[in-house]
């Protein structure tokens, strides 16, 4: 876990040569590239794959995204396990490909020893930070939006219970438990209330409560039900594919629970249950990596590393859809408030989760 944490860390100042002459890597996938590239990006998805409805649903968007505005060729490899980034990292490296891509902190350590065994391959990796010479990061401080969502729950719930549950004890998960605890506590604070936290105390991370899984989600109906049990109204599961068990459990409620979902709008890439989902905690992770791909395509400089914050749009809150008459005005306008003290650093997170870089 040492070595995880020090590759997860961003580090400043990395300057990223991008060539352009690779050969075509096999089993691309088809689209309607605005003209011919010899540029091939490579994808390794962490455990969920694709159809996650989140991470590596959103970075595929943004590999998709790239080969339309680029021509540039794209594919990708499914992790079914942890056991499978090092030999899909190193079968993309064998086949040529002039970027590789790799989805999630859990995948920094083997990105890491790929980078260092292979200093002419380039590197880019979703979730975690830079790691000179030839691995670029992107990053997002959700703690920020989060902290958001933490009072938007608070404003909401009727039971004076909310809950979350993550992943695994890592980050990238952690750093959206911390910004929704934060939240209801500012909520709690400016309103003298009591609302509850079950599941996650900033404090006292090791209690935490854990799926130990990105795409069980009969673990995260379970996890839900107990929260639901307990009173809580209103759940944010930050677990990938895991959290689609939590939306079950919150329709089956007949409308008493509601989800606030992460890494993509909720609404648009699980719309079966969009009734059951107030907002989500949204990463521009399509746009980074389009962005980063686009730049490396024509052969320009990826410096330093990326972060999304509110105040880049690089994470944010989604839209209310079947919620939005159900807020009130005034609690709207307290989320902007927020926002924008958060931007300014008036309100000040302290999630230890955050990127170093922010």
């Amino acid at each position: 876990m040492a070595k995880l944490m020090r590759l997860v860390a961003g580090v400043a100042g990395l300057s990223l040569f991008v060539a352009g002459c690779g050969s075509a890597p096999e089993e691309e996938e088809s689209g309607t590239g605005a003209k011919a590239s010899d540029f091939s990006a490579c994808m390794v998805t962490d455990t969920g794959g694709i159809d996650d409805r989140s991470f590596n649903a959103a970075s595929w968007a943004g590999m998709q995204a790239a080969k339309k505005s680029t021509g540039a060729e794209v594919q990708y490899v499914a992790s079914t396990s942890e056991n499978d980034y090092v030999p899909n990292i190193t079968r993309l490296i064998s086949q040529k490909c002039n970027l590789v891509v790799s989805v999630g902190g859990l995948m920094a350590e083997a990105t890491g020893q790929a980078a260092k065994a292979n200093a002419n391959q380039k590197f880019a990796i979703v979730d975690s930070g830079s790691v000179p010479p030839n691995v670029y990061g992107m990053e997002f401080n959700t703690a920020q939006s989060s902290f958001l969502a933490g009072y938007l729950a608070a404003g909401m719930s009727k039971s004076g219970k909310v809950a979350t549950f993550g992943g695994l004890p890592i980050p990238p998960v952690t750093i959206f438990m911390d910004g929704f605890y934060e939240g209801v506590q500012y909520y709690n604070k400016q309103k003298d209330k009591k609302v509850e936290v079950l599941g996650w105390n900033e404090a006292k991370p090791k209690s935490g409560s854990m799926a130990n899984s990105f795409t069980d989600q009969g673990a995260g109906k379970r996890i839900a039900g107990n929260f639901i049990q307990q009173g809580a109204d209103i759940i944010f599961p930050v677990a990938g594919g895991t959290g689609l068990g939590a939306a079950a459990a919150a329709k089956e409620s007949g409308g008493k629970v509601s989800v606030i979902w992460v890494d993509t709008d909720g609404c648009e890439s699980a719309s079966q249950y969009c009734d059951v989902f107030l907002t989500s905690v949204t990463k521009g992770i399509a746009g980074a990596v389009q962005t980063t791909i686009e730049t490396a395509a024509k052969g320009q400089q990826l410096t330093g590393s990326y972060l999304g914050t509110l105040e880049n749009g690089g994470t944010g809150l989604a839209p209310f859809h079947q919620f939005d008459g159900k807020v009130p005005a005034e609690l709207k306008a307290e989320l902007e408030k927020i926002k924008q003290d958060i931007i300014s650093g008036t309100i000040k997170i302290t999630s230890p989760n955050q990127p170093k870089s922010s």
